[in-house]
């Protein structure tokens, strides 16, 4: 009877491992764990029937065969219900991946089932939303960027062909053509700046710089037009403030873009300030202003791509909205981050942190 059992078992084993090993030819995952249910249930089934053939009488043997085929089919019911749980989610997550390939970027996929398929569904979800929101800023980034480089350029062609009609010399309107020309250049080097931030292609080449110098820069480059506007423009750095890992050319920008963008919306006898000081182990530099402030739900919305406070009066400047973005672009690239508020005295406050200066020269995008 010891060799039978012995025999028995071994033969158990040697068909649950060819069987376990066949389940691979399955593609699906329901169908290797329904046959992974299967082969879990007959096994034993079989193994009772085999001894019980050698070793028990035929009333034991019913009975022990009634007993195993009963727990055999518990065994199998309840492998099934898990396996439904299983490929359930599964076939759920694979049709809101087809349609997400198809370019359905409101699909979405139901968080339930076992904790691990949860947490793939919710993974899903915010991939999902992220791209969404991806391609709704690209349609809004091409729509904004068509009227706004179709207006100079609908500007040029009219004085064009007035100067072809001969209704004007060409003198006439040659200043307001390189003003127009000045307007699609800068709007041109603004989309180019914003496509090398998405891409973020190049490495980042940094160095220590004193935010001293990084402030008086800005100042001498914008103090003619605020004295001739009749503005304030004061800048403060405190005397604590260590030097920053920048790339030097790229924060300047940013200073440069906050502070002309205050200056468009501070009035003559008003005051703009640049201050730096540090923050939360870093350096904190702010441009405040004694402007029109921060509209109301702007703060979330104002670094968005050809955002305006006031849209109307901005088109017929040179604002093309896209200052803010760069800048916020160049912030995070410089690991730090930017974000506005409004002053407890009227105008708008915009901070921007970045990293204290290290020895390393070069920091990767």
């Amino acid at each position: 009877m010891i060799k039978a059992a012995l025999a028995a078992a071994a033969a158990t084993l040697t068909v649950g491992l060819v069987a376990a090993f066949a389940l691979g030819a399955f593609r699906t995952v329901h169908a290797r764990l329904v046959g992974l249910t299967l082969i879990a249930g007959a096994l034993p089934v079989a193994a009772v029937l085999l001894s019980g053939s050698a070793m028990l009488s035929a009333g034991s043997d019913a009975i022990l065969i009634a007993v195993a085929v009963a727990s055999s089919v518990v065994a199998v019911v309840g492998a099934l219900l898990v396996t439904r749980s299983i490929s359930a989610p599964l076939r759920r997550l694979r049709t809101s991946t087809t349609l997400l390939a198809t370019g359905d970027f409101t699909a979405r996929v139901p968080e339930g089932g076992p904790g691990e398929l949860s947490e793939v569904a919710g993974a899903f979800n915010e991939m999902a939303a992220r791209l969404e929101e991806l391609f709704d800023a690209r349609r809004q980034l091409v729509a904004w960027a068509s009227h706004d480089l179709r207006a100079p350029v609908s500007a040029l062609q009219a004085m064009i062909e007035a100067v072809e009609d001969g209704v004007v010399p060409p003198e006439h309107y040659l200043p307001a053509m390189l003003q127009q020309v000045h307007t699609l250049r800068t709007l041109i080097d603004d989309l180019f700046e914003l496509a090398r931030i998405d891409a973020a292609a190049d490495a980042l080449e940094t160095r220590r710089v004193p935010v001293g110098a990084l402030v008086d820069t800005t100042l001498d480059a914008f103090a003619a037009e605020a004295e001739a506007r009749g503005i304030r423009l004061t800048g403060t750095v405190a005397g604590a403030v260590p030097d920053v890992q920048v790339a030097p050319d790229q924060i300047e920008r940013v200073l440069q873009n906050l502070v002309s963008n205050a200056l468009r919306h501070t009035p003559a006898d008003g005051a703009i300030g640049v201050v730096a000081e540090r923050s939360n182990g870093g350096v904190a530099i702010a441009v405040e202003d004694t402007g029109d402030g921060i509209p109301t739900g702007a703060a979330r919305t104002m670094f968005d791509r050809f955002w305006r406070a006031d849209p109307a009066r901005d088109r017929a400047g040179e604002g093309a909205g896209l200052g803010l973005a760069i800048s916020k672009g160049l912030v995070e690239r410089h690991r730090g981050r930017i974000w506005a508020e409004r002053r407890a005295d009227g105008g708008a406050r915009i901070v921007f942190t970045l990293p204290i200066a290290e020895t390393s020269s070069k920091t990767p995008a």
